[in-house]
């Protein structure tokens, strides 16, 4: 069985406590997630490294796959890419049981059909470019399992993660992410201990890949699009914080750049235009430090 499914005898006569005891008691099970990504950093490492050599081609997807909670977290992951790093809404592919309906609705016999997994990712075809994250908090879900078979055997690059040692998910993917949450204060309800610590290490993956890709300067979302008047505000900041220029030549420049503003800033630090620019990123496959350090004994 599942550690996850397991039941844990401290948490026997829950319903009878008061809600500050049972709220507080709860609360340490959350800061026990958080605890158990520790281990799991080293295998998540390689994973990002090796996830972001595969994507640095350029035509690869991420892509995520997963049932019930593990489903809907990494449609949340999924959906944060693009307004935080630009990343193609193209480039990103949801494979999730019961189709996207099941993200309000839950769908919970659908986990059982391996069959619908390898369906979709035939249809989606599913290549040696891709990389596939797939959840599953016991880790023998089959619709997990078989998204990650049929993905390994088209030659993507798969990341299982799980929440019990043992998992076939674990043993069925290339990069194995374990994060032993144990079992839950309600046994079996793994949208508390588990999906707090699988939201956890899906943001920490997806945020490092996208550091080795390029999409992060100095700490700051260089891949923003200003598309409301906070994010523009936001990367006039960014711009002029990055080269020290004016706030009014930084947003001047940054409309020139047509909001992109990694070539803002190289057209204020170099002096040269947006189409300038773009080349000199283009020939540093978009990551911004290494254009700036073009010509430069000293990289910045």
């Amino acid at each position: 069985m599942p550690q996850t499914e397991a039941v844990n005898r401290r948490y026997r006569d829950l319903d009878l406590w008061d809600s500050a005891t049972a709220l507080e008691t709860l609360w340490e099970g959350q800061m026990a997630a958080m605890a158990a990504l520790r281990p799991a950093l080293p295998v998540l490492a390689a994973a990002a490294d090796a996830a972001a050599a595969r994507l640095a081609t350029g035509q690869g997807r991420l892509i995520y796959a997963g049932a019930g909670t593990s489903g809907r977290l990494a449609a949340l992951d999924a959906a944060e890419l693009p307004p935080t790093f630009d990343w193609p809404y193209a480039r990103t592919h949801l494979v999730i049981a019961g189709g996207t309906g099941s993200l309000l609705r839950a769908a919970e016999g659908a986990e059982d059909n391996a069959d619908a997994a390898r369906a979709e990712l035939e249809t989606a075809g599913v290549s040696p470019d891709d990389v596939l994250i797939a959840l599953a908090a016991s880790g023998t879900t089959p619709f997990a399992i078989a998204a990650v078979e049929t993905a390994r055997a088209a030659g993507a690059l798969t990341i299982g993660i799980a929440n019990s040692r043992g998992a076939p998910l674990l043993a069925a993917a290339d990069h194995a992410v374990l994060l032993e949450t144990g079992a839950e204060a309600i046994a079996g309800s793994t949208r508390m201990r588990a999906g707090t610590a699988q939201k956890a290490v899906l943001t920490l993956l997806s945020t490092q890949i996208m550091i080795r890709l390029g999409r992060i300067h100095d700490g700051r979302m260089v891949e923003m699009r200003p598309t409301n008047a906070k994010l523009l505000a936001r990367a006039q900041r960014m711009v002029a914080d990055l080269t020290g220029c004016s706030a009014e030549d930084a947003a001047e420049t940054l409309e020139a750049a047509q909001g992109r503003i990694k070539t803002a800033v190289l057209m204020i630090l170099r002096a040269i235009d947006a189409p300038q620019a773009e080349a000199l990123l283009s020939r540093h496959a978009g990551i911004l430090r290494a254009a700036l350090a073009e010509g430069r004994e000293v990289p910045l």
